[in-house]
């Protein structure tokens, strides 16, 4: 595959697809954990964002929507997106002009909500808006280096997600061989690291990261 971007620039498109994908994973367990808050336990909240080593207050569910998504914290969806849209405009030629203008549509919708009261309908829209936005991205996936970047860091980001939340091993160490595909792709030589099923969570982290650093240059 020909390298058509610099370092730069699939150093943003890596993290404008682990961005989307964080903010489609937590939207996802925002709106499980305030169901839970409604009808079953009040604390789903504090429990999710522990996985996430954030220490969440809030006082009921509404609260938690409000915390969760606009709160001072490093999971705060505004400001992923608003990464999101600047990795965006940095790799802007590397990116279709259709899923360019819905990844400013999403962080345009939240960073419009600051006054006023969330609600679930908010993150359904989001979600969907999102799963346009990689629909449209993979319409022309695996075609050039900008979306192998793109996808590298979808996987990682949900390798990550996984680990943290102790999901399925066996899927997870799927995702990451997924994932050594694509640095096979981008990379001249091959120098993967291995992962074996009986690899604790923590060492599945540290083989995504050492993944990354092959292939991304800060």
């Amino acid at each position: 595959m020909e390298q058509l971007v610099t370092a730069n620039v699939a150093t943003n498109l890596y993290w404008l697809g682990r961005y989307l994908e964080r903010t489609e994973t937590t939207l996802y367990k925002i709106l499980k954990a305030y169901d839970k808050i409604i009808d079953v336990d009040k604390n789903a909240g504090l429990d999710m964002y522990k996985k996430l080593d954030i220490e969440l207050k809030y006082t009921d569910a509404k609260d938690f929507l409000h915390v969760a998504i606009l709160g001072e914290h490093e999971s705060n969806i505004l400001d992923i997106l608003t990464n999101a849209r600047e990795s965006a405009i940095i790799s802007r030629h590397g990116i279709d002009t259709e899923a360019f203008g819905e990844i400013i549509e999403l962080h345009a919708l939240f960073k419009s909500i600051a006054d006023i009261d969330i609600d679930y309908k908010l993150i359904d829209k989001a979600r969907s808006l999102i799963r346009e936005i990689w629909g449209t991205l993979s319409e022309r996936e695996h075609k050039n280096n900008s979306d192998a970047f793109i996808r590298f860091g979808k996987l990682v980001e949900r390798a990550d997600f996984r680990i943290r939340f102790g999901k399925d091993e066996d899927v997870t160490l799927s995702i990451i061989q997924d994932i050594d595909t694509i640095i096979e792709t981008l990379k001249d030589e091959d120098s993967t690291v291995q992962a074996q099923t009986q690899e604790s969570n923590r060492d599945l982290l540290a083989i995504v990261n050492a993944k990354i650093h092959q292939v991304i240059v800060e």
